[in-house]
């Protein structure tokens, strides 16, 4: 080799020297502006008490809004809303931080379940935060959750069990950069019934329930004096027996009633609410529950619409032979019990501008005809037991005519 020869060499040498440590260099500039970013928050200046409004769009749209002093959810005609979840979300956003941060091209996006909301199984969920007048404050996407080895959790699981323990987000305002956070945000859903508030009427010492049904015949009505009391059944008819676990079962349904979702549709007809059943409770503390119960849904609830009114005294009859000092206390205390009643009453009347969607386990046990109401009779049960016993009779062949009767026998 010449000398000319090694001089063109060690030129090379160092040019690609140069390029590689210039390759290096960015590599490592890369790696050391995201690795910058751990520890960090996600939405940094994030203002909770800012935010009026919330939008969140994945397979369906969703918006939370404030309005007259509370959160509620646009596409259920402004139910109110969960306002402890959205508190809760807004703050833990607040505090989020970066626990991984690395850059991501356009082809990977699918990977990570970051492509543009709504456009298939691989997208996003797009969350925005908006002021009073509509500006967005903040805009996120949700990707893949991510997701660590837990081991079994129960001897019927096989294999290794994955549970999520954080999330691959990107901020819209900078597509080139994965992040990672520690949480996997599973409240952030755009399905409505997720975020209703779920609190419903309380049938508290019921006194009557009755039901008005369609057909006349199937209609009842049970009272009965005091909470010990047993129920008893009007006009009860000779041969009527009450079965007692069944009306038991009406009271305890009653304690806990809860509803699906809300519907959105609001046209009676398409519901079953033009012509409805109607169960009417009223309880010794003077509310009257009117509940209209229309058709069931393909998901096996009911429409039901609830009305409620109450007629509270608003003053304590003194006993005979009260002095002073008592007559204070017992004044007080009426008056404590009647600000409680009232509340209820306050709240539970809200809930008559909507239809809900309820679990026909609350519904069913209340419309039952009268018929079902009674102890079921021994020579039914004996039936009811036997029938699947019973087998057809024999036939004779087909084809083959039976012999002629014989004279003598007669």
């Amino acid at each position: 080799m010449n000398r000319k020869q090694m001089i063109l060499l060690l030129a090379a040498l160092v040019v690609l020297g140069g390029a590689g440590l210039v390759l290096r260099h960015s590599h490592q500039e890369s790696w050391n502006t995201s690795g910058g970013k751990l520890g960090q928050k996600l939405l940094p200046n994030f203002q909770v008490n800012d935010v009026a409004s919330l939008h969140i769009k994945g397979a369906a749209d969703l918006d939370l809004v404030k309005k007259d002093d509370r959160w509620r959810v646009r596409e259920r005609k402004d139910y109110p809303a969960n306002f402890p979840q959205i508190s809760d979300l807004l703050i833990k956003l607040a505090d989020l931080k970066i626990a991984q941060a690395e850059p991501i091209g356009a082809s990977q996006l699918g990977r990570m379940h970051l492509t543009e909301p709504g456009s298939g199984p691989d997208s996003a969920t797009l969350i925005e935060f908006k002021d009073a007048q509509g500006k967005v404050l903040q805009s996120l996407l949700l990707g893949k959750k991510h997701t660590r080895k837990a081991g079994r959790p129960s001897p019927m699981q096989f294999g290794d069990y994955e549970m999520p323990d954080g999330r691959f987000v990107m901020l819209k305002s900078d597509p080139h950069e994965v992040l990672t956070v520690s949480d996997p945000l599973n409240s952030v859903d755009p399905k409505p019934a997720g975020w209703l508030d779920k609190d419903f009427f309380k049938v508290e010492k019921p006194k009557s329930i009755s039901f008005v049904s369609t057909n006349a015949a199937d209609s009842w009505s049970l009272t009965r004096e005091s909470e010990a009391s047993p129920w008893v059944l009007s006009n009860i008819k000779a041969g009527e027996v009450l079965d007692t676990n069944k009306v038991s079962s009406l009271s305890g349904t009653l304690s806990y009633p809860s509803f699906v979702d809300v519907a959105a549709e609001s046209a009676p007809g398409k519901m079953g609410l033009e012509k409805p059943l109607v169960v009417t409770i009223a309880t010794f503390d003077h509310f009257t529950y009117t509940l209209k119960i229309g058709a069931k849904t393909p998901e096996n609830d009911y429409n039901l619409n609830v009305a409620v009114a109450a007629d509270f005294p608003t003053e304590r009859k003194a006993g005979k032979d009260e002095k002073p000092e008592g007559k204070k206390a017992l004044d007080k205390e009426f008056q404590d019990k009647l600000k409680t009643l009232q509340d209820k009453l306050q709240q539970e009347k809200s809930l008559d501008h909507w239809t809900y969607l309820v679990n026909n386990w609350l519904i069913d046990p209340l419309i039952r005809t009268r018929a079902q109401l009674m102890v079921e009779k021994k020579e039914e049960k004996k039936q009811a037991a036997a029938a699947p016993e019973t087998m057809p009779d024999e036939q004779p062949d087909a084809g083959v005519a039976s012999p002629p009767a014989d004279p003598n026998d007669q």
